[in-house]
């Protein structure tokens, strides 16, 4: 009851996220269905394997409901003040976050499930049979038990990510402007290096000739152990790396003497690079990795599979989804400065544009780091 009068003060944005929650669940959910479905047709066929082909989409899944529950307590300040004159603490606030995000989660797998037994009772084509284990009972517990992964492992990422001081009104929010010390830097460069010079060792003339290459999924072909290795050292490195980068970026903007719209542009973006960092930075690195695999499959016609390619537009779209998610809580925790600088006569044509920086800057700073990733990338599958 409590959850259904929540509901009805949903704005727009509440029910987007609730709703792509919801979808994101039910194609997990199809996913693990499927994989349920082959393995019940054919026994000894990889059931290990489709099962974790299932992990990277439920994984997207668990990130976007700890980013959505995480920007709860910002987006709408005057919820958690009524729960909390309800009597609500701070742990009970989290769990009503969490068990919001594990509902909708709930409703999509059920939706799923209903879909996956109405096509099984004789309904669907002939060619969907082995993806639904037609004609093999079906045990009640194995269903139940796949579909109850997904709201749980929603609605742990969910309770984890909201901090007990954000869950009430007034409490601490993450640092602004974190800085970024040595190891901060050394740490993730050191990667880049050592990936980059893993690569080219696995790049280079005759490498094909030493071990054994390592056959990639998706129909990606086969790549060398140490090109492979050292693509994910860079990966991984230049994604720990967007965020300084970010905070660098908005530092250099406001270098000198700048005028009003470098100034408000350059400090927004270092104030808020700890935040938007991660995000970010798994954006572009979600991106690199899927516009290589669509160019790796177009310059190869008949390499490209129908699940990678489902499973990664959703991973995508979660992705997205977490990131409009962490700006619009970024947005909201600065509408009283915004409202500040316009009582004290700042033009909004002015924000408007430190706005419009701020984003050419980032962007500019993901285009240098995902372009990288996705050269790399694509140099380790050549």
């Amino acid at each position: 009851m409590l959850y259904l009068r929540l509901a009805r003060g949903y704005r727009v944005a509440d029910l987007g996220r609730w709703l792509l929650t919801a979808t994101a669940a039910a194609l997990v959910a199809g996913f693990l269905l499927r994989a349920l479905g082959r393995a019940l047709s054919q026994p000894a066929g990889g059931s290990l394997v489709r099962l974790l082909w299932c992990l990277p989409p439920l994984a997207a899944v668990a990130w976007f409901a700890a980013v959505a529950a995480r920007a709860v307590p910002a987006g709408r300040p005057e919820r958690i003040t009524g729960l909390t004159a309800a009597g609500a603490g701070p742990t009970r606030i989290r769990a009503l976050i969490a068990g919001e995000i594990a509902l909708a989660c709930t409703l999509g797998s059920l939706l799923t499930l209903l879909l996956f037994l109405v096509l099984r009772n004789n309904i669907a084509d002939a060619s969907l049979a082995p993806e639904l284990g037609m004609g093999v009972p079906l045990p009640p517990a194995a269903p139940v038990t796949l579909l109850a992964l997904v709201p749980l492992v929603a609605g742990l990422s969910a309770a984890a990510a909201v901090p007990v001081s954000e869950a009430l009104p007034g409490g601490d929010s993450p640092a602004a402007g974190a800085s970024f010390g040595a190891l901060r830097l050394a740490v993730p460069a050191g990667l880049v290096l050592v990936g980059l010079a893993l690569e080219l060792y696995g790049l280079r003339p005759g490498a094909a000739e030493d071990g054994r290459p390592i056959r990639l999924p998706a129909g990606l072909g086969s790549t060398s152990p140490a090109a492979l290795i050292g693509w994910a050292l860079a990966a991984l490195g230049l994604a720990l790396l967007t965020a300084p980068l970010l905070s660098w970026t908005g530092q250099l903007l406001a270098l000198g003497r700048p005028a009003p719209l470098r100034l408000l542009a350059g400090r927004g973006l270092t104030a808020e690079a700890g935040r938007l960092g991660t995000p970010l930075a798994v954006f572009t690195l979600t991106l690199a990795v899927l516009l290589t695999a669509i160019r790796y499959w177009v310059d190869k016609p008949g390499t490209a599979e129908t699940l990678p390619a489902v499973e990664g537009a959703l991973i995508v779209g979660c992705v997205v989804g977490a990131v409009i998610t962490r700006i619009t809580e970024v947005r909201n925790a600065h509408r009283g400065v915004t409202a500040a600088l316009i009582q004290l006569g700042t033009a909004p044509r002015l924000l408007f544009g430190a706005a419009l920086l701020r984003t050419a800057a980032a962007g500019t700073t993901l285009l240098l780091t995902g372009g990288l990733t996705a050269a790399l990338a694509a140099g380790a599958l050549n």
